[in-house]
């Protein structure tokens, strides 16, 4: 692995006694586990964004305020829901948060997973036209959104303030650079075969949506492989690189004993939006058995981002403990040499 970073949902609430009671706690607590992360080491804090719900959902102000508070700490998201958003508007956003990070923005887009809402885009302003898909508009939004952040003309000019009627104007900021660290979250090989050919970074979901009878980390290092050589063909530049996630909890203390001591730690197959769907399991045990299992995962060997989803609910004490376990684990199999 040549770059490790967390990912979390920002749950909140449940209790007064949790230590996540709000919404506005878990955007505070993000901003120390980011910090924590960086402490022990890590390359990135990516959060995922879900409307609706009791977890994080304003990416921008939470990633500029962490890269404010960080030095070297990537910051990232996995993944922007593009069925909520408006390209340009969010082109500014990332534009100026990049320039807060001063290029450490690392923003993963994707249609969405299934949400709480049954008309979370319309109350949000979106509605499709007739016999349109949210997979074709979405790719359609995340097209214009590179174009603007690349520095693309987008608007026309007022006649009284622009001699030249022909040159288009750009968004501003635009953040150099920005463009080769856009990731698409593919559920399938086809997704992630088309995000090759668009030539976006892959961040290869935590489900598959493609069951084979395959291990997870088998079919998704496949996954993986083909999305290279395909990427390899597209004579594109503004992509290239991989990025997995894991559940991953090393026991050292009687507190993870209690937590994940009893995990089940095997595949999981169900069914989602009437595709069969295969997610990885969680790895629990001693620094040693986590560090086997490592190595005996294809997509860890494979990828060159892992990220490791961490249960905020639990505080940032404990997460940070576990961020602090996995980066000894980690630089034990060559990390940062």
């Amino acid at each position: 692995m040549k770059k490790i970073g967390f990912l979390t949902f920002g749950h909140s609430g449940g209790s007064t006694n949790s230590p996540v009671p709000t919404g506005a706690d878990a955007v505070r607590q993000m901003l120390d586990l980011a910090v924590a992360a960086e402490e022990s080491g890590f390359d990135g804090a990516w959060m995922r964004v879900h409307h609706f719900g009791s977890s994080l959902s304003t990416p921008f102000p939470l990633l500029a305020a962490i890269a404010a508070k960080t030095t070297t700490l990537e910051v990232g998201t996995g993944v922007i829901d593009m069925r909520y958003e408006n390209p340009l508007y969010m082109a500014e956003m990332a534009g100026a948060t990049d320039a807060i990070s001063n290029g450490r923005l690392q923003l993963g887009i994707s249609r969405g997973s299934p949400e709480s809402a049954r008309d979370g885009q319309h109350q949000f302003g979106y509605d499709l036209e007739p016999g349109d898909s949210w997979a074709n508009e979405t790719r359609r939004r995340a097209a214009r959104f590179r174009a603007a952040i690349a520095g693309e003309g987008m608007a026309h000019p007022m006649p009284e303030r622009h001699h030249d009627q022909e040159q288009l104007l750009p968004i501003n900021p635009v953040s150099p650079g920005l463009e080769n660290r856009i990731w698409w979250g593919a559920a399938t090989i086809g997704s992630g075969l088309w995000t090759a050919e668009v030539g976006m970074n892959l961040l290869s979901s935590t489900l598959l949506l493609e069951d084979d009878g395959r291990p997870f980390h088998v079919l998704q290092a496949d996954q993986l492989r083909q999305y290279r050589d395909a990427y390899a063909a597209s004579g594109h530049t503004t992509g290239g690189m991989t990025a997995v996630t894991r559940s991953a909890f090393p026991i050292t203390t009687d507190t993870d004993e209690i937590y994940f001591g009893r995990r089940e730690r095997g595949d999981s197959v169900g069914v989602l939006d009437g595709s069969v769907a295969r997610s990885g399991p969680t790895y629990a045990g001693a620094p040693e058995e986590v560090a086997q299992q490592f190595l005996d995962d294809d997509a860890i060997t494979e990828a060159d981002y892992v990220l490791f989803a961490l249960p905020n609910q639990l505080g940032v004490d404990y997460n940070a403990h576990v961020m602090t376990e996995i980066a000894k684990i980690a630089r034990e199999l060559g990390w940062k040499e």
